[in-house]
């Protein structure tokens, strides 16, 4: 068959060793861009799965890999692509718990605060983020290895620290401890306190937070205005 001059016939074999036929580059274009689309996929089926598991796990700690797979809408293997344990569901879920908590408190700083209101504000954000996962965390602290949820709570409590820090220098928190260890301290009273809202104890965000600002040696009337006003939007 004969081309017009000027136009050249689609080439579907190499003319030169090494060179690609037309055929191979199309199918690496073809797969090249089929990639996005099939991370997107991967990253949606995973979010899916960990949003059916948070509500599955919180109604039945027992719940199977298996139940899990089916109340997500896809098989057993995607799960197991995903999270290739239980225990690696579950820090998955520790993980998103720990992420959204960071989030929340780097999303309430303000820059006009004094040091105990942003403290007041650093625990009023955690809380209501700890509370929303409360039994997730519960459950974790009891089923992860490796540091389990202090680990995945380290940029958490180094924010911590440095509110901490900041206070002490300024002689408004007391500095018996340092600040790392005071900020350690703080978290475990606030897994407690939620250990214990799971027992049918009824704790709010600013009882919590006056609490903290208690233990850091501000005295309760001055924390109980200071949360009051910064829980008002002050």
């Amino acid at each position: 068959m004969q081309t017009k001059p000027g136009v050249h016939a689609a080439r579907t074999a190499p003319t030169r060793p090494g060179e690609r036929s037309d055929d191979e580059v199309a199918a690496v274009d073809g797969a090249v861009e089929q990639a996005p689309a099939r991370r997107r996929n991967a990253q949606s089926n995973r979010d899916r799965i960990l949003a059916v598991a948070r509500t599955e796990l919180i109604r039945d700690t027992d719940v199977s890999m298996d139940d899990i797979a089916r109340a997500a809408g896809v098989v057993r293997r995607t799960v197991y692509g995903h999270f290739p344990s239980r225990e690696a569901l579950v820090a998955g879920l520790a993980r998103e718990a720990a992420d959204d908590i960071l989030a929340a408190v780097e999303g309430a700083r303000n820059e006009d605060d004094s040091v105990e209101e942003a403290v007041a504000r650093f625990d009023l954000a955690a809380w209501r983020i700890g509370d929303r996962y409360r039994l997730l965390i519960s459950f974790a602290q009891r089923n992860l290895a490796d540091g389990g949820i202090p680990a995945l709570l380290a940029p958490v409590r180094e924010r911590s620290a440095e509110l901490i820090a900041a206070g002490q220098r300024s002689g408004v928190f007391a500095d018996h401890l340092p600040p790392h260890v005071l900020a350690t301290a703080l978290e475990g009273m606030v897994i407690a306190l939620l250990e214990a809202v799971n027992g049918d104890v009824e704790v709010t965000a600013a009882q919590q937070a006056i609490t903290a600002l208690i233990a850091l040696g501000v005295p309760a009337d001055r924390a109980t205005a200071v949360v009051a006003r910064v829980d008002a939007g002050g």
